[in-house]
């Protein structure tokens, strides 16, 4: 039996999760909770750590993953985890990789790296393949992963060296991680955000400023589904 102020905070997290593929942060729990300090949220996450609903992950900034929900909440079966561990491949596949379904997991082509810093070049060309489990893919849509180069992103559990998996769009909603391809020729992942006629590209590090730039200067190439970290 969970209290409301639980059940919240278990339904924040899920949907977050399974819209951006990273938990939320404790200030966004805070927020999203209105609740005035960040002990209120620990106090919550253990209670709900404790009745098995998640589990936190160590040696990881801010991993929570989300084991089980309620009925209530579409539980208590069928829900698997968003984020994943795994390995990626040693060496390239013999011929352009393609996106390759194979019953339970789907080959998709690991296109380079994407900068979560400052904007690298923008990258075209799959060099590698790497295979993702179908939970993890949203919908029928195409689906290409990237590995993160750069910390601007680590406050939303995005870290240097990490594979992020990436439905292919042209459109993105207010807070949404996206792959923003700025000025034709360079490629960031950031959290997007639309400022009157302008786009706002959000890092989740505060050493990092929000980039500011008129709406023609940036498209959008895809939004953050997936995540899967390496050790």
């Amino acid at each position: 039996m969970l209290t409301k102020k639980q059940l919240d905070l278990l339904a924040f997290i899920h949907k977050r999760v399974q819209r951006d593929g990273v938990p939320p942060s404790f200030d966004e729990m805070k927020l999203a909770l209105d609740l005035r300090s960040k002990s209120g949220i620990h106090r919550l996450i253990t209670a709900l750590e404790e009745r098995g609903f998640i589990r936190r992950l160590a040696h990881r900034a801010r991993a929570i993953e989300v084991v089980k929900l309620p009925e209530s909440l579409g539980g208590p079966s069928g829900f698997t985890p968003r984020v994943i561990e795994g390995d990626k491949p040693d060496a390239a596949p013999p011929a352009a990789a393609q996106t390759v379904s194979t019953g339970s997991a789907t080959d998709l082509p690991l296109m380079g790296r994407i900068a979560a810093g400052v904007p690298i070049e923008a990258i075209s060309d799959a060099a590698q393949a790497i295979s993702v489990p179908n939970g993890m893919l949203a919908g029928s849509g195409s689906h290409y992963a990237l590995e993160v180069k750069g910390d601007s992103m680590i406050d939303a559990g995005i870290n240097d060296g990490d594979v992020v998996v990436i439905r292919e769009t042209s459109v993105a909603d207010d807070g949404d991680i996206v792959v923003a391809l700025v000025e034709d020729h360079e490629a960031t992942l950031k959290r997007f955000r639309r400022n009157g006629a302008s786009i706002a590209l959000e890092a989740a590090n505060p050493a990092y400023e929000t980039r500011v730039l008129p709406s023609e200067k940036v498209k959008v190439q895809g939004r953050l589904v997936g995540l899967i970290r390496t050790y």
